[in-house]
């Protein structure tokens, strides 16, 4: 059902209003007490943030997991996904376990004050345009892994504007084969439909999809095999999607 104009513009207040209280409170917490135990993040903002953001447009997600994901502590994760809503980012939140973040474009980090609490809520930035710096930005993405963190990247590198998958770059592949990390592939079905790309027409109570797959160890992979990585990445998230 498409949202009413009255619909709609509560959805976009009410969504920035929950992404303006996460930002400020994770903030105080940084700057003025000293930080915050990871785990109460995961659950009293990052998690909470993701249910409002759902429960706005009243989507109905189902979780098909057949392969039961599990996180063993001392191992460094890796979700890729194919990436069509800006829905996909709380759906993944709330369909997977451990300490979820996002590794996402330098660009959203200059936001003001959003991009300041993304930094210190432990999102990772990449400077895709910079080679050098994109080499360090994978280091520290590494640090993150090691310490607990749970990576979601979208190996597109943007959302899709026609509902397919596009290419797939390589620099993620290569982080997960230098750092031995296990990827999990998961498939986003009918996101697109809540948001179109382009519009601001929101529609109400869409069914979702979230397929997780059978993990994929990286450290099986040389890093002359990264296109094999890529390639089989990808062949399971097409399958996972839909698209195959």
């Amino acid at each position: 059902m498409k949202a009413t104009t009255l619909q709609r513009l509560r959805i976009m207040i009410m969504s920035i209003y929950v992404t303006l209280n996460i930002t400020l409170r994770v903030l105080y917490r940084v700057y003025f007490t000293g930080g915050y135990p990871r785990a109460w993040g995961d659950e009293k903002l990052l998690r909470w943030w993701a249910a409002k953001l759902l429960e706005f447009v009243r989507i109905h997600y189902t979780v098909i997991d057949r392969h039961h994901a599990a996180l063993k502590p001392g191992k460094r994760y890796i979700i890729m996904s194919n990436h069509r809503s800006l829905y996909d980012i709380p759906l993944i939140i709330m369909s997977l376990p451990g300490s979820i973040r996002m590794l996402t474009k330098k660009e959203l980090f200059k936001v003001p004050l959003w991009g300041r609490g993304m930094a210190a809520g432990e999102f990772i930035s990449i400077d895709r345009h910079n080679l050098e710096q994109a080499k360090i930005d994978l280091a520290k993405a590494r640090a993150k892994m090691e310490s607990g963190i749970v990576l979601w990247i979208a190996p597109e590198g943007t959302r899709s504007r026609t509902g397919r998958m596009g290419p797939f770059k390589k620099g993620g592949f290569i982080m997960a084969i230098e750092s031995g990390a296990t990827i999990i592939p998961v498939g986003i079905r009918g996101s697109e439909t809540v948001l179109p790309p382009k519009t601001w027409d929101f529609y109400l109570d869409q069914n979702i999809q979230i397929h997780v797959g059978e993990p994929i160890e990286a450290s099986d992979y040389t890093m002359e095999q990264k296109d094999r990585l890529l390639a089989d990445v990808r062949a399971a998230i097409t399958r996972l999607c839909g698209e195959a």
